[in-house]
């Protein structure tokens, strides 16, 4: 019988803290394939190494990207956000919005009232009405979640 094999501690940590490289495989630059030091699953060290190649080496971006497996705007963005923020700028960061923001509680409190009085309402009007009235653009599957989010709260 042959026992699984253990998982890998640091694949998972990097898994849990969101750093792992989605596509290791794509790195293809000699100090990784060593698997010494260098990790093609560490996201952060692959970044950080791929910018420091251009700045301290001279290698060209479309060289480094070609090594590490990324677009040239991948490597720019990377750059830009090393820039800002430092190392902490190459951590993944969720893109977009992080929470509802169209809807405010005035807008909640509207649409509630709107159903209230008008029962049989689709969420088609309700997007017309919310734009007339607070010059805010809502699809109709946003308004149903909040709609479901404020149910959910009454419980």
């Amino acid at each position: 019988m042959v026992r699984p094999p253990k998982p890998d501690p640091k694949l998972s940590a990097l898994a849990q803290s969101g750093t792992a490289n989605p596509h290791p495989e794509a790195v293809q630059d000699p100090a990784f394939a060593s698997g010494e030091f260098f990790d093609p699953r560490d996201l952060i060290q692959v970044r950080y190494e791929m910018l420091r190649r251009v700045r301290t080496e001279g290698l060209s971006v479309a060289q480094v990207s070609a090594r590490f497996g990324v677009s040239r705007p991948t490597f720019y963005k990377a750059q830009r956000d090393f820039q800002r923020s430092g190392l902490l700028g190459l951590l993944p960061a969720k893109r977009g919005p992080h929470a509802a923001h169209k809807i405010t509680a005035e807008v909640l409190r509207f649409i509630e009232q709107l159903r209230a009085t008008q029962a049989n309402i689709d969420t088609r009007t309700l997007s017309e009405r919310v734009a007339q009235r607070f010059g805010v653009v809502v699809h109709r599957r946003t308004m149903e979640r909040a709609l479901a989010r404020s149910k959910k709260k009454r419980r």
